[in-house]
């Protein structure tokens, strides 16, 4: 990386937190190697004159301000920065995809864009994990209530979440006893207009929700086990879990290798998948976390690992 510039596509600066951000942790490592550090967000990208721009600011010292920045005088062209990464969280809205065709049309131009926008557009990360059905736990993806009824009646206990949501966000379990999941279902499906994805509840999850990092299609030999707090299912750090730095199991090595082949043959060379015990739960490849908490316990870096591959 030494005297090559990378450029951040991210979320408002004042929203990554230094302590927990893995994007923060990927600028520290850009700078540690003596590469310039840009950052835009998603609005600053820009088309004209037969060419894709941004206005951007410099970084110039995340290791201890994150905050501290330059401003770039003028805007640049994205074809002459060294690498683009793309950082921005969740939602995959419409404003989000107009940015993909936008950095899909710099990609055109000559912009090493990573990861590539193609596939960014063509998987919806919860969507995608069905491709690997047979590390899955029994799951359908529905819209209408008599569908959502006769799956909840195979099991005691469900998961109901939708398809688009980030960090555990209503993310429901009913079980035998739940009254109010018709009205949640219908809530949730936006009164049967909008699909949703169900599967059975998953016991193994208070042991651990493991966010595994596959980078260049391998996985990064620690994972991160998000374990449920305070009587909640939820393992997401966001919702309150704690984060312990775990080695692979056999099964998760071997499911990370399979799914890791496919994502290389993508595109996709960095990215989170989740597993509950040995089933796949989600392949996270927006904005994937997870490497400040590995190094912070393990002095490992995946990032490191992914920027001396590239």
């Amino acid at each position: 990386m030494q005297g090559t510039s990378s450029l951040f596509i991210t979320d408002p600066l004042n929203v990554l937190n230094p302590k927990k951000d893995t994007t923060i942790v990927w600028m520290q490592e850009v700078y540690d190697m003596g590469g310039q550090i840009l950052q835009c967000e998603m609005k600053d990208l820009i088309y004209k004159d037969q060419q894709t721009f941004c206005n951007c600011v410099e970084i110039q010292d995340p290791n201890l301000h994150p905050q501290i920045i330059k401003k770039v005088d003028d805007i640049k062209p994205l074809k002459d920065i060294d690498y683009i990464f793309m950082r921005k969280d969740p939602p995959v809205d419409e404003d989000y995809m107009n940015a993909l065709h936008l950095l899909s049309q710099a990609e055109s131009e000559g912009a090493n864009v990573i990861n590539r926008p193609a596939a960014l557009k063509k998987f919806n990360e919860k969507i995608f994990a069905l491709q690997f059905s047979n590390w899955m736990p029994d799951t359908s993806v529905v819209c209408k209530e008599e569908d959502f009824k006769l799956f909840k009646n195979k099991y005691s206990s469900i998961i109901l979440k939708p398809l688009d949501g980030m960090g555990g966000e209503s993310i429901y379990k009913f079980d035998e006893s739940s009254t109010d999941h018709i009205e949640i279902f219908k809530s949730l499906t936006n009164h049967y207009q909008t699909m949703v994805m169900v599967q059975n509840f998953l016991p193994e999850i208070y042991a651990g929700d493991y966010r595994i990092l596959i980078i260049h299609g391998k996985p990064f030999p620690f994972a991160l086990a998000r374990i449920p707090q305070g009587g909640s299912f939820k393992g997401n750090l966001a919702a309150g879990g704690i984060g312990e730095a775990r080695e692979l199991s056999d099964d998760q090595l071997t499911a990370s290798l399979e799914i890791g082949k496919v994502l290389m043959e993508e595109g996709i060379i960095f990215a989170g998948i989740d597993m509950i015990g040995n089933y796949l739960t989600e392949i996270n490849i927006t904005s994937p976390t997870g490497a400040r908490e590995i190094l912070t316990q393990t002095g490992k870096n995946p990032i490191k690992t992914l920027l001396q591959s590239i």
